[in-house]
């Protein structure tokens, strides 16, 4: 089920052999902004809050829950964020995701028809002023990554600059299948709350 997905395509989450997608993942990776020291000699490091979050619909467009870092789990129990990462890699690309959300889909509210996935920048970082920022949409776990469905390069990609927040993407269910669209895009957002709304307005 090898998947390279362009922005804005959908894609079937029944697997080669036919049996359907039970455990995905949305990983961030990110780092810290180097600065230079005081009048100009050596260097500091900023951190940079990246917020991953995850926002659940039914098929009436209506607001079920929210999964963030100040809500770890989904109130059925079938979604959960790894917390929050105030600071990003300090040290350089470590390659290990800072921010994880996991989603069971056997697990989760059948009245859920619509699962996006944002990222905010809780201090206003500009995503084209971070060194390395990169998201992946996988199946498997948080240690074992089976398929990628997914890949951003959010602080090198020309149209994500100028911006704090974005859609990553949604898994929605169709005819009782599950889906994906890879969104991609960024919005003129600056919190959770309203990048929520975006997704409302228009994306679902």
């Amino acid at each position: 089920m090898a998947i390279n997905l362009q922005k804005g395509q959908r894609i079937s989450l029944e697997k080669s052999n036919g049996s359907k997608l039970q455990n995905i993942c949305v990983g961030i990776n990110w780092g810290a902004i180097e600065k230079k020291g005081l009048f100009g000699f050596g260097k500091t490091k900023e951190a940079v809050d990246l917020d991953a979050s995850c926002a659940l619909f039914n098929d009436k467009k209506q607001l079920l829950d929210v999964i963030y870092f100040g809500s770890l789990k989904s109130k059925d129990g079938s979604i959960k964020h790894s917390g929050d990462d105030l600071t990003g890699d300090m040290a350089g690309d470590d390659g290990l995701d800072n921010e994880i959300i996991t989603v069971d889909f056997g697990r989760l509210n059948p009245e859920v028809s619509h699962v996006a996935f944002v990222l905010n920048s809780f201090r206003g970082h500009d995503f084209g002023t971070i060194p390395f920022a990169s998201i992946r949409i996988y199946e498997g776990t948080p240690t074992r990554v089976n398929e990628v469905f997914a890949t951003y390069d959010i602080a090198h990609g020309s149209n994500f600059a100028g911006h704090v927040s974005m859609v990553m993407g949604i898994f929605y269910k169709k005819n009782g299948e599950w889906k994906f669209n890879a969104i991609g895009e960024p919005t003129k957002d600056r919190k959770l709350e309203d990048t929520v709304k975006t997704v409302t307005q228009s994306y679902l």
